[in-house]
């Protein structure tokens, strides 16, 4: 149909809120196809992308439009004629930097186009100059028409000129049947060669009344053609119109004809995304599955310690009852041995004092034994 994809990068697709016209709204679920398009029929360029069977971006590039780079990622565009604002993520900023480029020379291509086709427009005549040109080519005929029987004439002719006047044609038929007046100074013409003369302006001023008819009827014409020219323009801008929505909507599907192989591979791999991650996800099910079982075990394992838990408090408990009861005997051990320890340092006093006195007693025996026994000896 006279239009090919030029240029061609995968993004994801965002539109505008139309409520908000702040947030981004995402048209596509993943990265798809995004191509610029050459109409050489109309030299128009357009950005179109689709997602299956769905356009979600059908916008031509217009030399106002502007490509923005707001992050090194995305960037966007508005476009007047869809009253939206489309905006591409990309997955690299190389690719984002080769798509702004693409977008600047169509731009620059389309304005080019814009201008030329505007130069044809002026070289091209509108009905109302068709109906100038006409009028000016039928005063200038019969300008040269007269000049050339007369050669008299030394400006050209008007409307009012062409049919003549009443009071115009009055004075000219009657001066041409009239005979001519000799000329203060002139030489009187023979007879037959005024006759002559009369016949030869007979014949000039039928013809250029013949002229003038024709002329009037062609000027007649010329004005009904030009209405019949505005109602055709008027039916045929309507058709236009008609048809260049027709065509928008058209273009939409000749867009799948043209990309219906990238559409396949995009869907294959689409497909095998699909698939890596569907398995991926199994993957996923199967080690959450293992998880929970490991879950329950746990669990199993948590109530066991949390009896085992509840019997070691209680046998704390019961242990911390014995402590204190130790504790309490100790303590009472301890008032009874430090009672005992001062008895048995009062019975050691005793005990010493009762050994000093029986060392006392043993030494006055010894002595008593010694003295007996010396006096034995003397006696």
């Amino acid at each position: 149909m006279g239009e090919q994809p030029i240029f061609s990068t995968r993004a994801h697709v965002f539109q505008i809120d139309p409520t908000t016209k702040k947030n981004w709204v995402p048209t596509s679920k993943h990265a798809v196809t995004v191509s610029y398009f050459y109409d050489s029929t109309r030299n128009v360029y357009r950005i179109i992308s689709l997602d299956g069977s769905k356009a979600i971006i059908n916008s031509t590039i217009t030399p106002n439009m502007t490509f923005t780079k707001t992050s090194q990622k995305f960037g966007q565009w508005a476009d007047s004629r869809a009253n939206t604002v489309y905006g591409l993520g990309f997955s690299s900023e190389s690719h984002l930097s080769k798509f702004a480029e693409k977008f600047a020379e169509f731009k620059e291509a389309a304005r080019l186009a814009k201008e030329k086709s505007q130069e044809k427009m002026e070289l091209t005549s509108t009905p109302s100059q068709l109906y100038l040109h006409l009028s000016q080519a039928c005063r200038a005929g019969a300008y040269l028409a007269k000049e050339s029987a007369t050669g008299e004439l030394q400006s050209p002719l008007t409307p009012e000129s062409i049919n003549g006047t009443d009071d115009e044609r009055v004075p000219r038929d009657a001066s041409l049947n009239s005979e001519p007046r000799a000329e203060p100074n002139a030489v009187p013409f023979p007879h037959s060669s005024s006759s002559a003369i009369n016949k030869h302006w007979e014949a000039e001023l039928a013809a250029l009344k013949g002229n003038n008819a024709k002329l009037t009827a062609a000027l007649l014409e010329s004005t009904a053609n030009v209405k019949q020219w505005k109602q055709q323009l008027a039916a045929y801008q309507e058709e236009a119109e008609r048809l260049h929505k027709r065509v928008t909507e058209l273009e939409c599907v000749s867009g799948q004809t043209a990309g219906i192989k990238t559409q396949k591979t995009e869907l294959n791999q689409t497909i095998e995304e699909l698939e890596a991650a569907l398995k991926a996800k199994e993957e996923e099910l199967e080690r959450l599955k293992a998880e929970v079982e490991r879950a329950s075990e746990l669990q199993l394992q948590k109530d066991a310690v949390s009896q085992k838990l509840q019997e070691t408090e209680t046998r704390n408990a019961e242990l911390e009852a014995q402590l204190a009861g130790l504790e309490q005997r100790v303590e009472t051990s301890q008032v009874e041995q430090e009672s005992f320890r001062k008895s048995l340092r009062s019975l050691l006093e005793l005990l010493d004092g009762k050994i000093f006195e029986l060392t006392e007693l043993r030494d006055s025996l010894a002595k008593l034994i010694d003295g007996t026994f010396v006096r034995a000896r003397v006696e």
